[in-house]
């Protein structure tokens, strides 16, 4: 009887394995089936080359997007990373059981907040300070990534600090054993073998950074065109479509789906080099043992 319940089970876990490959392959398919008459009147290259969006006129380039979206994003990790990754050596590193107890539930509080009310956080406060004591409107490229680091430290601090408390002890008594200190430790030796970890984790929170929509919307000013400051409005790709497809059609409307498959293509990608380096992180492990 449990060798039957057990074929039933394995039998389960297949079609359902098999019928999630099938629906990711059917919304790729779709994507593209509907990104194929942008591409046919505009051209691949036209399209994320272009420096004018103007669906009017049916004049479609997304490249002040995909600028804007670029600039954004690397802003947000060079607040993101430092602070996450300093988190997660503190968490493991020094703080005591009572301060885990208190930095565990509020990364998981952060992770669990909506993006809508970071948005309103953005909106509320980062906006208006920016528009105080700087200049402009205060709608712009630094506003959205700051939110958007925020956002990011949830995922980067989780992953790393599991990367972290990974790397076996033995290499920290031997480190303290030739002499060297607690920080030595953890910089010329902890972080070295923890590092294609962190690196996925700060590849993962990318991609969280590039697929966040609602927040941006709220706080970017979405004006498409290039940034000229961090004090500019700007246009992510993701808030394209989320501002404009509630009324595109035709060849608007496949623009949208083609700026769509241009996200999970780099999407896609980040995915690939995170599994490359995890994989190799874990032939690593498997080597040092």
């Amino acid at each position: 009887m449990n060798k039957l319940h057990e074929n039933i089970a394995e039998k389960l876990l297949k079609i359902i394995s098999i019928s999630t490959i099938i629906i990711i392959l059917l919304i790729i398919g779709f994507i593209i089936v509907e990104s194929l008459p942008i591409i046919h009147k505009v051209g691949f290259i036209d399209f994320i080359f272009g420096s004018i969006w103007d669906p009017k006129h049916d004049i479609y380039g997304v490249l002040p997007m995909i600028t804007s979206t670029l600039i954004m994003i690397f802003i947000s990790l060079i607040i993101a990373i430092p602070l996450s990754v300093g988190c997660a050596i503190f968490m493991n590193e020094y703080a005591n059981n009572f301060m885990k107890q208190i930095l565990k539930p509020t990364i998981q509080t952060l992770a669990g907040i909506p993006s809508v009310i970071y948005g309103f956080f953005g909106l509320v406060i980062i906006v208006p300070f920016i528009r105080t004591y700087f200049t402009g409107s205060g709608f712009s490229l630094i506003a959205a990534a700051i939110i958007l680091a925020i956002m990011i430290l949830p995922t980067i601090i989780t992953i790393s600090e599991d990367t972290l408390k990974a790397v076996p002890m033995k290499y920290r008594e031997n480190s303290y054993a030739l002499g060297a200190t607690k920080w030595q430790t953890i910089r010329h030796v902890v972080l070295p073998i923890a590092k294609p970890g962190i690196i996925t984790a700060i590849i993962l929170g990318l991609g969280r950074a590039i697929g966040e929509t609602m927040a941006v919307i709220m706080i970017a000013g979405n004006v498409a065109e290039y940034p000229t400051s961090i004090f500019s409005p700007i246009r992510t790709l993701t808030s394209n479509i989320a501002l404009e497809m509630g009324y595109a059609i035709d060849l608007h409307y496949n623009a949208l789906f083609m700026t769509g498959l241009i996200l999970l293509i780099v999407i896609m990608i980040l995915i690939a080099i995170a599994e490359y380096i995890q994989n190799k992180n874990n032939t690593f492990k498997e080597g040092m043992s």
